[in-house]
Formats: structure tokens, C-alpha cells, sequence
């Protein structure tokens, strides 16, 4: 198989549990302060990941006409707003780095809303008989070395030359949130696992019973970090589930047709260096800017910022008795 140089992004969800802000814009469009201290939208941070790992061509799914949004963003500069940035060299850079990204843009509907899984294969045209990344269109991730998460998993794909999954050890009160698999480890740096089995969302007991990995903590598995390198051969298993309408919870999920993957073909897992973030929901979207503010270049502030809240936070009695 070929190198990996395309990826897919998904931007297709209606960004209810952030209602009412994506009322009036898509989840993936709402703005955050980068690490190096520019407002972005989301899915201009998760782009750059792709760019900085050795991507050239990506491909957002959006729902039907949703591709508008995106692209008002990724324009060229009209004449009034160049006249507006002529003195501010800083945003002049932005707008022409706004530009390079939209010449690697391709974007695909998915015309219903029928799952994770459906909303990926609709990308089956655009990824041809390649390899290609993976990510969410709501999940920001931050690296806890020099190399970005998606470098990592391509990294890893080049080595093992097969599907791999990025995982992360997760205490067993979180398992109802992701994905989790089990697997045999190969004694790697960082550590790389063959994936035996996988589940979506499991209880603790069964993960207790079948989802336990050698050399993981105790209370600990395997759950998926939302970051994939897939071969072609995922569209298959895709089609076989569309073509046999085989649904969980009324929707074509992306998990089933991994797994069916894995009893193919080779599959492996690697723990990512880094941290995943969903700015998709209330408290994770704070979390997500915090984080982003933590790693970056106004750290310091943001930590003076943080001590100045909690000690007001703390003197204060909300609920004080009054005499």
C-alpha cells in the first residue's frame, strides 16, 4: 500500500448539544484561540494537524449545502476586507494560509443522516485505492511531544503497513464513551498492539471479561482516540453493512465495519503521545480552549488567569446566610 497522504475529516452533525450557538453555525466552525495565540474555527486547527503531518489532499463531509460555510471561510480576501487587513501583516498571512488550505479541500454530502459509518463512506471516491486518515470534526488533539498526534498513527501505519488505530489507556468509569479493543502487545516504543477484539461502549463488566489487554493498568483499557489510518479495504466492510441496512441504534456505525476489518486483515493499535479534546459538548469546549491556552504561547498568563479565578472563586459564599 501506498503512502498516506489524503484524510477525511467528518462535519456532517447538526452540533445539537451545542444548541443554541450552532443554531446560526456549524459545531466545526466555532472559534478557538490556537497555541499560537490565533482565533481559529475548529476545523481549521484540525486541518493544520493534517498539513503539519504530511497530508496534502483532505475531504470534509458535510451535510447537504453545508459546504458553503466551510468555503466563506476558506476564501480569498474580498477587495474591501484586503483594504481593511493592509496594514496588519499578521492577518495578511492568515488569509493567504486560508487560501493554500482551501486548494487541498475537497468536500462530499452525505445526503441523510444515517451514522458515523455512512457519513465515511461517502468518501469512498475521493480516497480511490489509497490509504487515508481519519479524524472527527469536532475532536482537537495536543501533542505531549515534538511530533503531532496524526504524525504519530501515520508513523505507525508506515511500519506496520495495515490499519492502526490511535488508543488511549482509560479508566473503565469512561468506557460507556468510547469505542475499546483488546490486544497482544509487540514490546514497541511507543507501544503498538494487534488488535484481537473491539467493542463500542462497553459495560464494565464485559470489558472486565473480554476486553482486558496484557500490560495495561489495572481499571484501565484500551479505548479508541478518535484518530484512524484505514486501507481501502474499509469501504467494503462499510458497503457490506450499508448493503445489508446491518444498523446499531438505527444508524450505519463505523466500529462494526472496523471489526469486521480486523477479522480480514491485520489491525493494529498505538498508544498516541498527546491529548484528545471534543470541543462538541458544553464543558469539553471550555476544557478544549484551556487546554489550548495551557500548551500555548500565552501560558503564563493564562495560568496567572486561572490561580486570580480560583482564589476569587473560592472567597466567594454564593450561598451565604444572611443575618
Amino acid at each position: 500500500m501506498g503512502i498516506v497522504r489524503k484524510a477525511v475529516i467528518t462535519a456532517a452533525g447538526r452540533g445539537t448539544r451545542q444548541f443554541p450557538a450552532t443554531r446560526s453555525i456549524q459545531k466545526e466552525l466555532l472559534p478557538m484561540v490556537d497555541r499560537d495565540g490565533v482565533t481559529k474555527p475548529t476545523i481549521q486547527i484540525i486541518i493544520e494537524e493534517c498539513l503539519e503531518s504530511g497530508i496534502e489532499d483532505i475531504c470534509i463531509v458535510v451535510s447537504p449545502g453545508g459546504a458553503a460555510a466551510f468555503q466563506q471561510h476558506f476564501a480569498r480576501l474580498t477587495d474591501s476586507e484586503r483594504r481593511v487587513f493592509k496594514n496588519k501583516a499578521w492577518a495578511l498571512e492568515q488569509a493567504d494560509a486560508l487560501r493554500r488550505m482551501q486548494e487541498r479541500i475537497t468536500y462530499v454530502e452525505q445526503p441523510t443522516p444515517e451514522g458515523y459509518g455512512h457519513a465515511v463512506f461517502q468518501a469512498r471516491e475521493f480516497v480511490g485505492d489509497e490509504p487515508f486518515l481519519l479524524l472527527l470534526g469536532d475532536h482537537i488533539y495536543i501533542a505531549g511531544g515534538k511530533k503531532r498526534c496524526a504524525e504519530q498513527v501515520i508513523e505507525t501505519y508506515n511500519v506496520a503497513r495495515c490499519a492502526v488505530s490511535a488508543v488511549q489507556q482509560t479508566p473503565d468509569d469512561k468506557l460507556h464513551l468510547f469505542g475499546t479493543v483488546q490486544g497482544n502487545p509487540l514490546g514497541s516504543d511507543p507501544p503498538i498492539y494487534d488488535i484481537t477484539a473491539m467493542y463500542e461502549k462497553p459495560t464494565i463488566e464485559y470489558a472486565a471479561e473480554h476486553l482486558q489487554t496484557p500490560g495495561v493498568k489495572r481499571g484501565y483499557y484500551l479505548c479508541f482516540f478518535g484518530m484512524h489510518v484505514f486501507p481501502p479495504t474499509i469501504f467494503d466492510c462499510l458497503q457490506h453493512h450499508i448493503d445489508n441496512n446491518l444498523r446499531e441504534g438505527g444508524e450505519i456505525q463505523m466500529t462494526s465495519s472496523m471489526d469486521m476489518l480486523r477479522s480480514q486483515e491485520r489491525y493494529v493499535a498505538v498508544e498516541t503521545r498527546g491529548e484528545r479534546y471534543d470541543m462538541g459538548v458544553p464543558f469539553g469546549y471550555v476544557e478544549t480552549q484551556a487546554a489550548l491556552a495551557l500548551n500555548g504561547v500565552d501560558r503564563t498568563e493564562m495560568l496567572a488567569a486561572l490561580l486570580r479565578i480560583v482564589a476569587k472563586s473560592a472567597a466567594t459564599e454564593p450561598f451565604g446566610h444572611i443575618g
